[in-house]
């Protein structure tokens, strides 16, 4: 079951990856011919989120072959800290590249009136291009949010630059037009201001990779709804009375986890940890994100005014006040 989930992971990963890949040939194929700077610029920008997305796909598919499923995280873990931050800083590196490439050509048009009129064509290849786009981030973001990891957050926060980005196209492009069938010649300015928001929007896309690399990626808590899966998981283990506390911390593509729960005060301690054990053990097989998990174990406590039954026996005064 781990494998068979783990293998659709891959591939919804991946067809993101195809998708972006074939939008920025398409979008660049289009704009150069057409001579559409902005059009240009968002097919840079789908790039970069291609190579994004694979600096961060691969070296997590590599990590998922091993056999044992402790040695598959540790050597995941120790790839991504070898292979991953490499790759995602040459992609970096050529974003930034590309990005800066964006700017200085749009400033150049601007500067000395390099303007030219999209084709109808490049529009049209805008819209489907978002149309495009939403479906595979729907066909994402709902598997993602089924394994209730916190990835589709991440993807959320991706897909919502590449609407802006192409958005900003879409409004240049159209203006453009706009302006070369009305004879209003300043509105033939918006496609390359256009592409230089666009340009602005890759390098912030570049800065952002490499940051992530070299700094590390940031460790955030999940909202409270996301980790009600994993709340479930553990109180479906017979012994556990309730869930007491339940952090989970997003790292990276993994999510570590801490649990506190509560078991009858009566049982022994070898049997509390058992109890703790299983409850470990299924969230790791159930979840082939999460990383680590720390279990907790405290005596169930009811509270005032209720006691359970063998502290009756040994306490003579009554419960409740008469």
């Amino acid at each position: 079951m781990n494998d068979k989930q783990s293998t659709q992971n891959e591939t919804v990963a991946w067809t993101g990856i195809v998708s972006d890949v074939a939008l920025a040939i398409a979008k660049g194929s289009v704009g150069y011919i057409s001579g559409s700077k902005a059009l240009m610029g968002d097919a840079l920008y789908t790039g970069a989120d291609a190579a994004a997305k694979l600096a961060n796909t691969l070296p997590w598919r590599s990590g998922q072959k091993k056999n044992s499923k402790a040695s598959s995280r540790s050597t995941a873990g120790a790839r991504q800290g070898s292979k991953e931050p490499i790759l995602a800083i040459s992609c970096s590196v050529l974003i930034l590249m590309g990005g800066l490439q964006v700017v200085f050509s749009s400033i150049r048009d601007l500067t000395y009136g390099h303007l030219t009129t999209p084709g109808y064509y490049a529009l049209v290849t805008v819209l489907l291009s978002i149309l495009v786009k939403e479906i595979v981030f729907q066909y994402q973001y709902r598997h993602f949010k089924k394994l209730g990891d916190g990835s589709h957050a991440a993807y959320a926060d991706s897909h919502r630059f590449s609407l802006y980005t192409s958005i900003t196209v879409l409004i240049g492009i159209t203006l453009a037009m706009a302006g070369s069938y009305s004879g209003w010649h300043p509105l033939l300015y918006m496609d390359p201001i256009a592409a230089l928001l666009t340009g602005f929007l890759i390098l912030r896309k570049g800065y952002s990779l490499i940051a992530s690399s070299v700094y590390g990626k940031n460790i955030q808590e999940l909202p409270s709804e996301d980790a009600a899966s994993f709340i479930d998981t553990v109180q479906r283990v017979h012994g556990v009375i309730r869930v007491e506390h339940l952090k989970a911390m997003e790292q990276g593509r993994y999510v570590n986890l801490e649990v506190k729960i509560s078991v009858n005060p009566r049982i022994t301690v070898l049997e509390a940890q058992e109890i703790a054990e299983c409850a470990r053990k299924l969230l790791l097989q159930r979840f082939v994100h999460v990383g680590e998990v720390r279990m907790d174990v405290v005596p169930y406590d009811p509270g005032y005014p209720y006691k359970s039954n063998h502290e009756l026996v040994d306490d003579d005064l009554p419960t409740l006040l008469q």
